[in-house]
């Protein structure tokens, strides 16, 4: 395991490289992990829906955890007490942590904001909480994932040029401090080293993308996450911000995008160099009721199916398809069955491993442009 300035660098390799996406191997302690890479989120310490075996013969390879709902609920010590996040989870393979920087701002009508942190009320009980960045980094050390995340200031898509300048130096402040605090533990967590990846802010805003990057590549990190995007700002803009902060990125260092699921979406930022991704959107839109398939979202709580004999997808192999009728799944939903939300749970995560996993060996073979022409209706 390499180190940089501290901090636990886990050996990241380009494989290939088409136009501007990118194939890549990250080798972790728990395996290596093949990108791109799409991460299920497991909120509050389980992929909904999903038991580890599945999430397994789906393709995951990394999946998500929320810091800021484990700390409040069970608490974070509870989660080292009973072995850390792996074995709470019953998950062997990689873990990444989120620092709940976008959980804290999400209440920012109730949020008191300095430059020591965020306070804030529970929305479990009430009480008074406060996240510094010492704290982010000392819940999620605790909790023991593998790759873990920087505290950052994340305004919503309605942020005036001012307010994301704040976000941007407040990030870039609790970035050095965040990395501070790991370098203090060693970079060890509950269940061995972790690697730290800062978080990138500016909004759409070109000149303060640039200052966040600058700022970020100045302290050092092994890795970069894209984020205070897909909160609300218009697609194309966010399109292109990715573009143009993916080109600020050295590209021998993990690129991560925070919080894009759609197909479509996950092909153009796969485009643009993203290496990692993550989005609550295929397993909320399952528990909607609503199946991803090759032409498009396929709404099982509409009458038109109560009598179709067909699989969701035909050719998909997922459990939904390969035993179940859209006719039976509707009826399932429509009853607000468990094993109807699970199934299609199981079926749109197929679908994002396979789209994410055909994008690899596209890139792999120089065939991107074609597979992304195929992929521009999905």
């Amino acid at each position: 395991m390499r180190r940089l300035d501290g901090i636990p660098d886990f050996p990241f390799r380009l494989v290939a490289q088409d136009g501007r996406a990118r194939a890549g191997v990250l080798d972790t302690p728990r395996g290596p992990v093949y990108t791109p890479c799409f991460m299920p989120v497991g909120t509050k310490g389980t992929v909904k829906a999903m038991t580890p075996d599945r999430l397994r013969s789906v393709g995951a390879q990394v999946i998500l955890a929320n810091t800021y709902h484990l700390a409040l609920r069970p608490g974070s010590d509870v989660v080292r007490t009973l072995g850390g996040l792996h074995r709470f989870m019953g998950w062997d393979g990689p873990i990444l942590t989120d620092s709940g920087g976008y959980q804290v701002f999400s209440l920012r009508d109730t949020v008191r904001l300095d430059d020591n942190g965020a306070e804030f009320l529970s929305i479990y009980d009430g009480a008074r909480q406060v996240f510094t960045p010492e704290r982010a980094m000392a819940e999620q050390a605790y909790l023991g994932a593998d790759l873990v995340m920087c505290l950052d200031q994340c305004p919503g898509a309605g942020a005036t040029e001012d307010q994301l300048a704040e976000a941007v130096d407040r990030t870039g402040v609790w970035a050095e401090r965040c990395k501070r605090a790991h370098q203090s533990r060693g970079g060890l967590g509950t269940d061995g080293h972790q690697m730290l990846l800062a978080i990138a802010q500016g909004g759409v805003i070109p000149r303060l993308r640039h200052v966040s990057v600058a700022k970020l590549l100045e302290i050092g990190f092994p890795g970069y996450a894209l984020g205070g995007l897909s909160v609300g700002e218009d697609r194309r803009a966010m399109l292109d911000t990715v573009e143009l902060t993916a080109e600020m990125l050295p590209s021998d260092r993990l690129r991560y995008f925070m919080g894009i699921g759609d197909p479509e979406g996950l092909v153009e930022v796969i485009a643009r160099g993203i290496d990692l991704f993550d989005c609550v959107l295929p397993t909320r839109t399952a528990r909607m009721g609503t199946a991803f398939t090759r032409t498009g979202k396929l709404n099982l709580r509409n009458a038109d199916h109560t009598l179709s004999a067909q699989p969701i997808e035909p050719g998909c192999q997922c459990t939904a398809c390969a035993n179940f009728s859209r006719g039976s799944i509707r009826h399932l939903v429509m009853q607000k069955e468990i094993l109807g939300l699970a199934l299609l749970t199981e079926h749109n995560l197929v679908h994002v491993m396979r789209l994410v996993t055909a994008a690899r060996e596209a890139i792999l073979a120089g065939g991107f442009a074609a597979f992304r022409r195929e992929h521009d209706h999905a």
